[in-house]
């Protein structure tokens, strides 16, 4: 994943930048990168690792440099940006949240028009710059940034800084939340509205999937009206978003209560308690206790000083290590006590497995897991949010390997929650795991939790019914 901020402002906006962008930091681990436009074609860049440090840290000795009244940050799992681009539109800087799934096939279209690439990202080509060229391909901004929209399979938000404003490119199926703020005299751009509050900025305007806007310091105007068809990304909600923030107006914390409460709503099983696995799942233990009149406990607490997030190393040996060291149970609290757990979802199980463990070492007599989504059975197409390798490293697909026998598999009879294939699923998946009993959410509740239809939902890791 990644996320980006802007700010545009009657006044200078560094520090509405700085902060802004750094309050986007659990979107990614990677790179991050700021571009304040000062006067004229004068545009300031910064771009560091934040791999070893925090995005605040490692920006602060920049900021002396920094000054004007317009300008991006963006803070990401892959390439490095903001990238500065001088071309027959003009000088600009632009950052982007995609996923680029034809990249080789554009990549050789640029090739086979002598056009070559700058900038690299891990050995490869930076999707970012890709993205600049098609841009730049164009007679106008809206003209090239609808030349992203027909070129890219997959998905791609983008930000645009120019010299007499900030041009914002949603999705053309809005797979990423994108939100513009308001404050006197200044706007600010947002992948979370969660940066927001502190900075002053109250939320103003939800761009469409496919719309194009300009803001200014005087206001917002549209370039390209937002498409029918939609598809925003139902994670968002579930895991990778921040409590606080909204997306299409519907709030991250709230709906996560919600999902606790479905789940919560027909399920009997006899506990002591119930808890949350730190932090995601805190919000959809509440929400299940309160649905169940149960004790809310916490027995199981993050250490968060000095341990980064467990997705942050690159080896996924040392991304168990970190998952692990940072979570510590509490045997005064689940010594001798049967508990149900709640956590957003269940990706590849490893860390999971470790937590059940931790927790029957502590004394657990019974450890219950109830899951916030749908069992991750399709790869995301769309989005950079899961680290694993391949599609059978996802605990589904390893339980129905084992079921089956082989990995050639139709896989939409283990989708539905009805069939004997799924519950088959779901109960060798309890047992790679270790836990007394396992449920998930159904999609039509998850879909009920979130408040949108469903077709304006992208569900595909659940069902795999999604489209580019």
């Amino acid at each position: 994943m990644s996320g980006f901020f802007g700010s545009i402002s009657k006044s200078d906006c560094v520090s509405d930048v700085y902060y802004g962008t750094d309050y986007h930091s659990h979107l990614g681990t990677k790179r991050a990168g700021m571009v304040i436009h000062d006067s004229g074609e004068t545009f300031r860049r910064a771009i560091h690792s934040i791999e070893d440090g925090y995005f605040r840290n490692k920006f602060v000795k920049d900021l002396k440099d920094f000054k004007g009244c317009s300008g991006i940050g963006v803070i990401s799992d892959t390439e490095a940006q903001p990238l500065l681009v001088n071309s027959h539109l003009g000088h600009f800087a632009v950052a982007t949240i995609s996923k680029i799934d034809n990249m080789d096939e554009l990549e050789t279209m640029f090739r086979k028009k002598r056009q070559h690439f700058t900038e690299t990202s891990q050995a490869g080509v930076n999707a970012t710059e890709l993205v600049a060229m098609l841009i730049s391909a164009g007679e106008t901004f809206t003209d090239g940034i609808e030349n992203v929209y027909r070129s890219v399979k997959g998905s791609c938000s983008m930000l645009i800084l120019t010299t007499d404003g900030i041009i914002i490119a949603r999705d053309k199926l809005g797979r990423h939340p994108v939100v513009i703020g308001k404050r006197d005299g200044a706007y600010a751009i947002a992948s979370e509205s969660s940066s927001f509050a502190n900075l002053g900025f109250t939320i103003d305007y939800f761009p469409g999937p496919g719309e194009i806007v300009k803001v200014t310091a005087e206001g917002i105007e549209q370039l390209r009206k937002p498409g029918d068809k939609m598809q925003v990304c139902s994670f968002m909600w579930i895991y990778y978003g921040y409590p606080p923030s909204y997306y299409e107006n519907i709030n991250v914390e709230d709906c996560r209560y919600r999902c606790g409460a479905c789940l919560g709503h027909d399920d009997d099983i006899d506990v002591d308690l119930v808890a949350g696995i730190p932090d995601s799942g805190v919000a959809h233990a509440l929400g299940y206790a309160n649905e169940r009149k149960l004790p809310y406990t916490r027995p199981y607490i993050k250490y968060t000083p000095t341990w980064p997030r467990s997705f942050m190393p690159q080896h996924q040996e040392l991304r168990d290590l970190v998952a692990k060291m940072k979570l510590i149970p509490i045997p005064a609290l689940i010594g001798g006590k049967k508990a149900v757990f709640l956590d957003d979802s269940i990706v590849r199980g490893t860390q999971l497995r470790g937590n059940v463990q931790d927790l029957f070492r502590a004394g657990a007599k019974e450890i219950h897991m109830r899951i916030a989504c749908p069992p991750l059975t399709y790869p995301c197409e769309f989005l950079n949010f899961s680290r694993s390798r391949s599609s059978n490293e996802l605990a589904t697909r390893k339980a129905i390997q084992q079921l089956e026998g082989t990995d050639k598999v139709d896989y939409k009879d283990y989708s539905d929650s009805s069939t004997e294939k799924y519950k088959a699923m779901v109960k060798q998946i309890r047992e790679n795991l270790g836990m007394t009993s396992l449920r998930f959410q159904k999609l039509d509740d998850l879909v009920k939790a979130i408040g949108l239809p469903k077709e304006k939902l992208c569900t595909h890791c659940w069902d795999g019914s999604s489209y580019f």
